[in-house]
């Protein structure tokens, strides 16, 4: 097999241009850990991540042609190569801790593998690549801007975010419909979110579900009809003009609130 046609089902947009594979190779900052490259493909970027990473490199792949082409084609890294849905794998069972995710994510599952990286953020330190340049932005915005969302405070909350440099359509086959957009998260060491955490991605998520509303209307069905005045500061604001420093402080009195209500 000389090729792998790209398959619209699975979101495949091979990347033709090794200067910027190489580019994206190079943005991986973490040089001794384990580094697992999601949707390869046809090796593009897994060639110069095999020059720099070496044995520390595994990928993973769900389509069986890409699978059969990588073990024909770069036998440096036959052993390594994990024919798997990376969105079903237990990383802290099969992989080191601390570990760097990379890839050319496909666009279908982008965001899942943001939330899937947030589920095992004591495990993943760092994760460097390639996103539809909306998500990209998104998860770099601000509060303030109408892109910042649930993805935007949650991964903020636990990774630097730095978005890196913007790649054109037509440096994919087949080209895409939309640019895209390299990003580096980097685990924080610099904070850590004081609060059930379990409770601050549920009070997250419910204030961007209703994000038109004011975060008293938006939360009503989290804080009730308890006295909410110590939240009066965030009540009449939407969820985003709030930093995501600011939901913590908030899902930290919220859960005091509740706590101190159901002692009654």
């Amino acid at each position: 097999m000389d090729v792998v046609r790209a398959k619209k089902h699975l979101g495949q947009h091979f990347l033709k241009d090794p200067h910027i594979a190489e580019r994206i190779a190079c943005s991986v900052l973490s040089r001794d850990l384990f580094v697992l490259e999601i949707g390869p493909g046809m090796g593009i970027l897994t060639k110069p991540l095999i020059d720099i990473h070496k044995q520390n490199l595994s990928v993973v792949e769900i389509d069986r042609d890409s699978v059969a082409w990588l073990e024909t084609n770069l036998p440096q890294i036959r052993g390594r190569i994990y024919s798997e849905d990376f969105l079903k794998m237990d990383l802290s069972a099969r992989f080191p801790s601390p570990m760097v995710i990379t890839g050319n994510f496909p666009y279908n599952i982008s965001s899942q593998i943001l939330f899937k990286a947030l589920d095992y953020r004591d495990q993943v330190v760092e994760l460097t690549g390639m996103f539809q340049k909306e998500v990209a932005e998104r998860v770099a915005s601000v509060h303030g801007n109408k892109t910042y969302g649930i993805l935007s405070v949650l991964i903020q909350l636990f990774y630097k975010c730095e978005y890196l440099f913007t790649v054109h359509e037509n440096d994919f086959i087949p080209p895409p419909k939309v640019k895209s957009g390299v990003i580096r998260l980097s685990r924080r060491t610099d904070y850590a979110p004081d609060c059930d955490e379990k409770l601050l991605f549920n009070v997250v998520k419910t204030a961007f579900n209703q994000r038109r509303k004011t975060l008293r209307n938006a939360l009503s069905g989290l804080i009730g009809a308890y006295d909410t005045t110590q939240l009066s500061p965030w009540l009449q604001k939407r969820a985003e003009q709030l930093a995501p420093e600011e939901f913590v402080e908030m899902t930290r009195i919220i859960s005091e609130i509740v706590e101190r209500n159901h002692k009654l």
